[in-house]
């Protein structure tokens, strides 16, 4: 159920935002802002992190501690905010490119460390800031400003990457499902550890015009016809999936993470240092 105060966690003095009609980019953000109006946390508590790109404009239109970093590094900088204030929420917002291309090393090792991070990925297929290239997301066959005759590459699934590296929370949802998008990011910014979010979300400027996907609502009508939920999909044969993809709570693991971890390290380095000391 929507609430009323969603507007509440905005900047209204930067508003309306520069993303392109259609874009999906402005229902994530939505989504996000009533998650975290059904968690109450206070915009003091939480810090929201993005690198380059057309999704990482978001933390410019949010009123919570923000950092709109370097390209591909928004992990490394949100690890190091977590690791000095680990009272903090701490939310990446990253596009596919941003996340998997060049941050895509920093994207393996927090799954493997399970540091109490989540990741929201705005997973649209491709860089559309920069002008419609194909991203490591894109799939075979698709065309693109730099794949003029079809992507050859083998695209990333954000989610068995995420699985294979370590990730303790693992979900994916679209734009189109907006309400089990809401529910899936207050389920991820409340687990203990690394979660993972892939956002399936139209670009009718780049890949929707060049995929002949078309316009944001038939881009939309693709994910409604497209998507299986978790549940529907458990008693689907590998033929009935063919073509499609699952949506829903796709892994969850609970799992010491790493600031726990961190926090014993210093202890024992602190017992350590007073018994040499005595």
């Amino acid at each position: 159920m929507l609430t009323s105060n969603i507007l509440d966690y905005f900047r209204d003095e930067r508003l309306p935002t520069v993303w392109c009609p259609g874009c999906g980019n402005g229902i994530v953000l939505r989504a996000f802002a009533e998650a975290m109006s059904q968690l109450k946390y206070s915009k003091d508590e939480v810090a929201v992190v993005s690198g380059i790109g057309c999704s990482s404009r978001a933390t410019g239109y949010l009123d919570f501690n923000t950092l709109h970093t370097l390209h591909g590094r928004a992990i490394a900088f949100a690890t190091g905010v977590k690791l000095a204030r680990p009272d903090l929420k701490v939310i990446v917002m990253s596009g596919d490119g941003d996340a998997l291309a060049i941050g895509g090393n920093h994207l393996i090792h927090a799954c493997r460390r399970n540091i109490d991070i989540t990741i929201i990925v705005f997973n649209n297929n491709t860089y559309g800031m920069t002008g419609g290239q194909h991203s490591p997301t894109t799939p075979e066959r698709i065309f693109s400003t730099t794949a003029p005759y079809g992507t050859i590459e083998r695209q990333f699934d954000v989610v068995e990457l995420a699985r294979s590296a370590g990730a303790s929370y693992i979900a994916r949802a679209t734009t189109y499902h907006y309400n089990l998008l809401v529910k899936i990011l207050v389920n991820a910014i409340s687990h203990k550890g690394f979660s993972v979010v892939d956002v399936f979300t139209q670009c009718p400027t780049y890949f929707g015009r060049y995929s002949k996907k078309g316009t944001a609502p038939k881009m939309l009508e693709y994910f409604k016809e497209t998507a299986v939920t978790i549940e529907k999909a458990k008693n689907m044969s590998p033929e009935d999936l063919k073509g499609k993809f699952v949506i829903g709570e796709l892994y969850k693991e609970e799992r010491e993470d790493y600031c726990s971890m961190y926090e014993k390290i210093k202890e024992l380095a602190k017992a350590g240092e007073n018994s040499a000391n005595s």
